[in-house]
């Protein structure tokens, strides 16, 4: 009777659990919209006092060269720093602050500097063989507000864009006027980063130092967007000065957590997106819109339990680009941590699939940089 009386128990255990996995694929969403979004009205963080810490100050970057115990030097095993500079990387960090008690994170706020510095150290990380990584802190907005198209979330964005615009011209003035320029970004980070080319770059005579321009985890239509950034989408490896996006789903995927928001969205000229194909360049071949089987793949960062290291894995994932511009890294990907989104959504990851290949795409397009400045000096 007592065994009988078990089995009842342990059914009745595996019904609810079933029935509460079924609930949370129908309404995750919506659970995550009640957890994340900010149930107050937008407030702008405060600034630092008008004496106090200015992007001239080491105080308010999470990386640059004059920092001790700079993330972004981090390497792998086999892997070093490069021991010269010939470019400077400006890095926008993705979203680290998960608080729905304000729109904007603190400057102050441990966790989420505990987390960009983790992002700093595990993507910035892959461009310092060919410069200098200087990666500011911001008052970034809150995931939530992502979430949402309430009028307080793009308040909350554009305040962090005013901190990533103050930061931009801090680097131009600290970072040699001589060198190349690489900017790189994820998620928030560039979303910024669009901006940033749209309404400070383009056609400015800073865009003539862009070695290349990493806008990596945000969607870039070819049609609406890719004009007004001021560069040209990347078509092959050889290519600089231009623009690389893409966007890792594994598959099966479904990318409805981005295109229902896309496909409502217009440029900021008013342009619609709805149905407009995404950039996307395979980080594998450096080249627009094709595919490349696993083998191609130079590493993939594999971390450990803590985060606190990360094993360089080769060959772990293909990538190939669709027809909407996803990049799709196959059924099997690697366990690579407890934050792949809804709909196989491997966002958080953009760069840790392809730690090595990004790597090795910097270093070709600074030298094809570098080469045409070269030839242009040369030419009489």
């Amino acid at each position: 009777m007592l065994a009988r009386r078990f089995l009842w128990v342990v059914a009745g255990l595996v019904i609810l659990l079933l029935a509460g996995a079924l609930a949370y694929r129908i309404f995750q969403m919506d659970l995550m919209k009640a957890a994340l979004i900010p149930n107050i009205a937008f407030e702008e963080a405060p600034a630092p006092p008008a004496a106090g810490p200015t992007y001239a100050d080491a105080a308010l970057w999470i990386a640059r060269p004059d920092i001790p115990g700079n993330p972004a030097l981090w390497t792998p095993e086999g892997f070093a720093p490069a021991e010269q500079a010939r470019a400077s990387v400006f890095f926008i960090h993705p979203t680290s602050y998960l608080e729905r008690s304000q729109w904007n994170a603190p400057l102050d706020h441990e966790e989420s500097q505990q987390r960009a510095r983790l992002f700093v150290r595990s993507q910035a990380s892959a461009f310092n063989s060919v410069g200098e990584i200087w990666a500011p802190k911001y008052r970034q907005a809150t995931f939530g507000a992502f979430l949402t198209t309430q009028a307080d979330a793009e308040k909350a964005l554009d305040f962090a864009y005013r901190d990533v615009l103050a930061a931009f011209e801090a680097f131009l003035e600290q970072a040699p006027e001589d060198r190349p320029i690489i900017l790189a970004a994820h998620s928030q980070g560039s979303l910024h980063l669009t901006r940033l080319l749209r309404e400070r770059i383009a056609g400015s005579p800073v865009a003539e130092r862009i070695a290349a321009a990493y806008v990596v985890g945000w969607p870039i239509s070819t049609t609406a967007d890719l004009d007004a950034l001021g560069l040209p989408a990347c078509e092959t490896k050889a290519q600089a000065g231009c623009i690389l996006a893409w966007q890792s789903f594994a598959e099966p995927a479904d990318p409805r957590m981005v295109t229902d928001v896309y496909d409502a969205s217009a440029a900021p000229d008013g342009a619609a997106r709805a149905g407009s194909p995404m950039l996307c360049v395979n980080p594998l071949t450096g080249n627009r819109g094709d595919e490349a089987a696993a083998g191609a793949n130079l590493g993939t960062l594999v971390p450990n339990g803590d985060l606190t290291e990360a094993e360089l894995v080769p060959a772990a994932v293909p990538a190939r680009c669709d027809i909407r511009g996803f990049l799709l890294i196959g059924e099997e990907a690697p366990d690579l941590g407890a934050y792949v989104l809804p709909g196989n959504n491997y966002h958080v990851y953009d760069y840790a699939l392809f730690w090595a290949n990004i790597r090795a795409d910097a270093e070709a397009r600074l030298e094809s940089f570098l080469g045409a400045v070269s030839s242009a000096q040369l030419s009489p």
